[in-house]
């Protein structure tokens, strides 16, 4: 039987909102599953960590419960949305559920060596960040978010756990949609919305227009970031997506295999973004299809 713990304290922040998890364990087997953790979409201003996307609304089980169905411990994980504090926080946050999950993994009787980052659109973004700065040695990075906040935090806030952190490397990247290059994307036209402007996603995630902070935008972009020996990556995106071009995964695709990263592509033909325009059959597939990645690069 699959057991949820829902709204578990994974970080906490002085002056924002407790960041919160919800954790679905699979069915006991007597050995460790491994995990996945699972960042949300919303063009990193709306949404939380019960969103997947319209396409699994009637799913009964649902995705997550899916997913633990599968043999996968899953922590679906909220972070800071771009009006509560802009990049790199939500990075930091994300990394921040990643030695979590690490350091809680005996606790809940999974395998906290053994993580995959998934996430859809801006989620998406996020965890290909996430697999390419594993233990960056830049503070400004890897960023010091942290179960009880930071040492030295104010009188009567919990403090952070003493000792070494915990890796924030994961085992494995799946990548559905999500903004790979955000410089590039600022002049992308003929979509659903305009990429450069300070109201746009990306604007409001870095806190300026793309055009005013190249350098900015280009240090928040997984394609900034590949490197030889980053973990494997699951790439699926649809050729009609309005909102996040079929081309930003792409290139992304392109530069892991320049720099031999594994890298598996899945171009689906007519697919609009959170796979719009998709049959249901085809979109169990793509989950399906995923799973079996996870599945390979954790066993």
């Amino acid at each position: 039987m699959i057991q949820v713990i829902e709204g578990i304290e994974y970080a906490s922040v002085f002056g924002y909102r407790p960041l919160l998890l919800d954790l679905y364990r699979p069915p006991a087997s007597g050995a460790r599953p491994p995990a996945v953790l699972f960042l949300h979409g919303g063009g990193w201003a709306l949404g939380d960590r019960k969103l997947t996307a319209p396409a699994f609304g009637t799913w009964s089980p649902g995705f997550f419960e899916r997913l633990a169905a599968a043999g996968f411990a899953v922590a679906s994980a909220d972070y800071r949305l771009s009006g509560e504090a802009v990049y790199p926080a939500q990075l930091h946050d994300a990394k921040a559920a990643v030695r979590w999950l690490r350091r809680h993994a005996a606790e809940y009787g999974f395998d906290g060596e053994r993580i995959v980052a998934w996430g859809t659109s801006a989620g998406a973004h996020l965890a290909a960040l996430v697999g390419l700065t594993g233990d960056s040695p830049d503070p400004a990075v890897e960023g010091e978010v942290s179960e009880g906040g930071p040492p030295g935090g104010p009188p009567g806030h919990p403090q952070a756990p003493v000792g070494p952190p915990e890796s924030s490397a994961v085992t494995a990247v799946i990548d559905w949609y999500g903004p790979a290059d955000l410089v590039t994307l600022a002049v992308e036209t003929g979509g659903i919305m305009e990429h450069d402007s300070e109201q746009s996603p990306e604007g409001r995630l870095i806190g300026a227009r793309v055009s005013e902070n190249p350098a900015l935008a280009k240090a928040a972009s997984p394609l900034s970031h590949v490197h030889p020996g980053a973990p494997p990556f699951q790439l699926k995106h649809g050729t009609a997506d309005r909102g996040v071009p079929v081309w930003q995964s792409q290139a992304l695709a392109s530069a892991l295999r320049a720099a031999g990263v594994p890298v598996e592509t899945e171009w689906v033909d007519g697919g609009d973004h959170m796979w719009e325009g998709v049959s249901p059959a085809r979109v169990t597939e793509l989950f399906d299809s995923s799973v079996e990645f996870a599945r390979r690069q954790t066993s």
